[in-house]
């Protein structure tokens, strides 16, 4: 059956930002005195939102730190986000056929909104919710829940919920929707035994191509 709705990821899933991400980490880093990170270090510990990655990283200053990483993201991020190759024709793709679409992120909602406005993006989504807007992130299947408070969708097999990293494989899996793997970013094998995706994309093109298929056959009366 054809999905009544789609929740998407947003670095690494429908964007690309990882420059402006790694440039204020590594500057909180080493305003902390510790090390910088090479990418692959600071893809492996970017998918969990910054308050709950921090304390781990920084301990008891982790508050200071993230001040210092908010206040040097803010000055690059809108600068570098780039679509990724397909997101803004599968996202036109779902909005012509009025299926619902949402974000949820644990990059701070505020950053995701300005990031989503830059793009002229707005009008893909129903709902946006990133980290701090709720007192959990992904995850937690209850982000999942407050996405659709304001629709009359309920979490099920019918959602496919996109990501790139095994918190949005596990998020989906806990929340009753499809997992759905679009391949751009790091996951292990481990991961994937555990969270296994129900189907797996190298890009939003070839997604998009999918769904115009499965559509194809849905009104043909071949997949009932």
């Amino acid at each position: 059956m054809f999905p009544e709705a789609f929740i998407f990821d947003w670095d690494s899933t429908l964007v690309d930002n990882w420059k402006s991400i790694a440039k204020a980490l590594n500057e909180t880093l080493i305003e902390m005195g510790k090390d910088p990170w090479t990418e692959s270090e600071i893809r492996q510990n970017s998918k969990r939102s910054a308050r709950e990655a921090f304390p781990e990283i920084f301990g008891d200053d982790w508050k200071t730190a993230l001040s210092f990483f908010y206040e040097a993201f803010e000055k690059n991020h809108l600068i570098g986000i780039t679509p990724l190759p397909g997101a803004k024709d599968l996202l036109e793709f779902l909005r012509k056929r009025k299926i619902y679409s949402g974000i949820i992120s644990n990059k701070n909602g505020s950053f995701l909104r300005k990031e989503i406005q830059k793009l002229g993006w707005g009008k893909y989504f129903k709902n946006v919710l990133g980290a701090t807007d709720l007192d959990f992130d992904k995850p937690s299947k209850a982000i999942v829940d407050a996405l659709f408070q304001p629709s009359n969708i309920n979490p099920s097999k019918l959602v496919w919920f996109v990501g790139d990293a095994v918190v949005d494989l596990e998020c989906a899996h806990l929340a009753n929707c499809t997992p759905i793997l679009v391949k751009t970013g790091s996951i292990t094998k481990e991961e994937l035994i555990q969270w296994p995706p129900a189907k797996t994309f190298s890009s939003c093109v070839e997604l998009e191509s999918f769904l115009n298929d499965l559509e194809n056959k849905t009104e043909g009366g071949k997949d009932k």
